[in-house]
């Protein structure tokens, strides 16, 4: 069996450390900086992705981009805390199965992340934003993963907490649960599959006795 992990609202909460590098970044390039809620319900797309629906000029992007992930790097680590039952849940899937991460954050500091909390070296895979072409909701990130372990997808699993991650394990043909701990209401995971609880411990519970 194979879980694969979204990272961002399913196992760690970094909102504080995005919002203030959005708003440095705004800051920066003088521009009117939006507020909180039109930058978190757009986290887990893509940087450039969210840049462009609050209203940044393509031909700025890059530089809000570039500012953005500067800024990030110093503080990521001190305003990132893992969410509730976490790590529990990450010890249990390890116990049931082979384990990677699929996001939409930078791989490296993804990795940095789970290795600072300690927990980088029960994840075989780490799928960043450099990684791919096409990131979520699109499959290829999801491809990945099920070609590096040589799954059949009937036994691979994605848990996430937002549409992208969903609509990406339903465009790679894999199983999906949503969680409640992070940035999507449970209306909106419903959209692509059914199964919906309330943090990751329990979306792996629910997956092991599968």
């Amino acid at each position: 069996m194979i879980i694969l992990f979204d990272l961002d609202g399913t196992l760690i909460d970094s909102t504080e450390a995005i919002l203030e590098s959005f708003h440095h970044s705004f800051v920066i390039h003088r521009h009117q900086s939006p507020p909180d809620d039109a930058i978190t319900r757009l986290i887990g797309h893509p940087l450039d992705e969210m840049y462009r629906e609050l209203g940044v000029d393509d031909a700025e992007v890059w530089d809000f981009v570039s500012t953005y992930k500067t800024h990030y790097r110093h503080i990521f680590k001190e305003k990132t805390v893992l969410l509730h039952n976490a790590v529990a849940a990450v010890h249990l899937a390890h116990r049931h199965a082979r384990l990677g991460v699929v996001t939409t954050k930078t791989g490296r500091y993804s990795r940095e992340l789970l290795e600072h909390f300690q927990i980088m070296h029960y994840f075989e895979l780490l799928i960043g934003r450099e990684d791919v072409v096409h990131p979520k909701p699109h499959a290829e990130p999801i491809e990945k993963a099920v070609a590096y372990f040589t799954c059949r997808k009937d036994r691979c699993w994605m848990i996430g907490d937002t549409r992208l991650d969903l609509e990406a394990a339903r465009n790679a043909n894999v199983h999906g649960v949503g969680v409640l701990s992070g940035y999507d209401n449970k209306k909106q995971l419903l959209t692509y599959f059914d199964v919906i609880k309330n943090d990751a411990l329990e979306a792996v519970k629910y997956i092991v006795k599968k």
